[in-house]
């Protein structure tokens, strides 16, 4: 069955919960009124999908379509503004209080259940091979063009495994792994709500990002996370509009967010997801990258 916004919330709730939940549980959980809680419940109870407080195996079938099953780094390029410490390294193998950036990525998507792991690669790429010690599972994806384009070519290579997956920026320094989540009602992208910013963001309408620019400041701006989701359906877009906005003029200069959300914005409606600051940090400067572990302070 395809579920309202409301039963997916519940639903996904209670499929991350160690134990029963009590409809004020669910209440402080979701956000919703205790009376939207009572007849949502009795809803989803009446398709057999939760029964006694807790999911039901139907339930969990029910949001199946929802879940996210992979998860593709972006872990090609040079990591410029990081140097001297990449000119040996990439980025997302720098270690961080004595762990590599990507590590924490990783380890989060595991804990959410998701163990299809693919990582496009492109300078030293060999290093990466380190990571099969840990996390045997990594599926490695070339971009030969890595040093000629900008990340847009990274996503043209992974460009169909983009369905019910997660992208990230190989690049992000995670505090807060429950920001992966297993379950998603849409596509969406993570942001920290601000009201002015200097950097990347979005403006958001009714949830939904319309906008994407550097720079903002009002009501609706909101800091882009380098963490998105993709359902189903916008991944299948994605295959087909990536090499399409990749192939038009200027196209190689692009990043690879701006094709569902500038160059082909008509196609999609991508949500805004909430994350704050102490949850997650890019570090963009080697000056950032000693400011937080003064290791490198030397």
């Amino acid at each position: 069955m395809e579920l309202t916004r409301k039963q997916f919330d519940i639903l996904a709730e209670l499929a991350e919960a160690k134990a029963p939940m009590k409809q004020r549980e669910l209440e402080k959980a979701t956000g919703y009124s205790l009376g939207t809680i009572n007849r949502s419940v009795k809803e989803l109870a009446e398709a057999g999908l939760v029964s006694g407080g807790s999911i039901t195996n139907g339930g969990l079938t029910a949001l199946e379509p929802y879940r996210a099953k992979r998860v593709v780094f972006i872990a090609a390029g040079f990591g410029t503004r990081l140097v001297p410490i990449t000119l040996n390294t990439p980025k997302p193998l720098v270690r961080v209080h004595g762990v590599r950036i990507i590590d924490r990525l990783i380890d989060a998507c595991l804990a959410a259940g998701i163990n299809e792991i693919y990582v496009v690669r492109g300078y030293l790429a060999e290093l990466f091979d380190q990571l099969l010690y840990k996390y045997p599972m990594i599926k490695f994806l070339e971009n030969p063009i890595y040093n000629e384009a900008n990340n847009i070519s990274s996503s043209l290579v992974a460009r169909y495994l983009l369905s019910n997956a997660y992208v990230f920026e190989a690049d992000l320094l995670i505090d807060n792994p429950k920001i992966i989540r297993k379950y998603h009602y849409r596509s969406d992208f993570l942001a920290i709500k601000k009201d002015r910013t200097d950097d990347w963001c979005f403006r958001v309408r009714d949830g939904v990002i319309v906008e994407e620019k550097v720079g903002g400041e009002g009501d609706d701006i909101w800091q882009m996370v380098g963490i998105s989701y993709w359902n189903e359906i916008d991944g299948h877009k994605l295959s087909q509009d990536i090499p399409d906005v990749f192939a038009s003029p200027g196209g190689r200069e692009r990043y690879w967010e701006q094709v569902p959300l500038v160059y082909r914005k008509e196609h999609y409606a991508v949500e805004v997801r909430e994350c704050f600051e102490e949850d997650i940090v890019e570090i963009d400067t080697f000056k950032e990258l000693k400011a937080i572990d003064k290791t490198y302070d030397v």
